[in-house]
């Protein structure tokens, strides 16, 4: 078994590089990866991004974004949380699960802990997750990847995926959100996630451990084509959203305001805007304005300050707009 050393904690970059091992990396032998991110939400491949997490928070604290390849919920990645990928050349694998993270298990076991594979694509300790794993198909190939909580922020990680409780219908897949722990916190003795992340690795690939390949120069030239083109891009990670209706309301002291948006690809595709208020201009024309725009906090406050909100709504105000839009 071949593993790649990837010490990048840029989630683009590494979401590339699975991309770049399954698709593109011609190996008879089986791959294994180490990785971790910096904080990142990454959501499944038939995910409505904007259902899954939580845009205030993500923006205020500079969380990145990413789409993977592989379908499932969405999860939070940071440099507490350790993944490990698999690319096997039998897709004949998909959907066993409890193969691939068995390594978890035993490695676990060695250290004092119980776990267990549980439900659908889960690892958890005394019922609590700390494992979410999915897989993509490509051809005869199979890549298999899971996140491990060993010491990630759980209250970043609940903010995160904590989105607002709008009315939003959606056409894509929900998340399933369960109570999570830490491994740390059922460990006898202290451990790091350094330390982990080698036994980890010495259970997984026994007499292979240690012979580590590094990418070449040419093959991290490809990842970083890939990473630019595609998994650093917004219409990667919110435009392949599947198209979604979003309802927005308030009551203010000058009346109430029911907004609501078709969204395709991560763009306004329609825009109505109800309610009992006095508006100075035509709100038809407000409406028009909308749909184009990107459903993005800097593109949507741009352009309401490009026509001027308050020649339509002249008592309210561009943060309460954007409040209303990106509870």
């Amino acid at each position: 078994m071949i593993t790649i050393i990837n010490p990048s904690t840029d989630p683009c970059f590494n979401m590339a590089v699975e991309e770049y091992l399954i698709k593109e990396l011609d190996s008879p032998e089986d791959i294994f990866m180490l990785w971790q991110n910096r904080p990142t939400v990454v959501v499944g491949r038939n995910q409505n991004t904007i259902e899954e997490i939580n845009p205030a928070f993500i923006e205020q604290q500079g969380i990145t974004v990413v789409r993977r390849l592989s379908g499932g919920g969405a999860v939070y990645h940071d440099q507490g949380n350790l993944n490990f990928t698999f690319v096997v050349n039998n897709s004949r694998d998909f959907a066993n699960f409890e193969k691939f993270t068995l390594p978890v298990v035993d490695t676990l076991a060695r250290l004092g802990v119980k776990a267990e594979y549980s439900g659908r694509n889960d690892i958890t300790i005394q019922g609590r997750k700390f494992s979410g794993n999915a897989q993509y198909k490509h051809r005869h190939r199979l890549l298999h990847h899971g996140t491990i909580l060993f010491d990630s922020d759980i209250e970043a990680m609940v903010q995160a995926l904590n989105p607002s409780k709008a009315k939003i219908t959606s056409k894509g897949i929900k998340s399933v959100r369960s109570r999570v722990t830490n491994i740390s916190e059922h460990l006898p003795g202290s451990l790091s996630v350094a330390e982990f992340k080698r036994v980890l690795a010495e259970e997984i690939l026994g007499p292979d451990y240690g012979q580590d390949r590094p990418l070449s120069p040419t093959e991290l030239k490809r990842v970083q084509q890939l990473c630019c083109r595609k998994h650093a891009s917004w219409d990667w990670a919110y435009g392949s959203s599947p198209p979604f209706n979003l309802r927005r309301t308030a009551a203010f002291s000058w009346g109430n305001i029911d907004i609501r948006l078709d969204i395709k690809r991560g763009m306004i595709s329609a825009c109505r805007i109800y309610g009992d208020y006095f508006a100075r201009g035509d709100i038809r024309e407000l409406e028009y304005h909308l749909v184009g725009t990107l459903y993005r906090q800097t593109e949507v406050r741009s352009c309401l300050e490009a026509i001027s909100l308050q020649e339509y709504l002249p008592q309210m105000g561009y943060d309460e707009m954007i409040g209303l839009l990106f509870v």
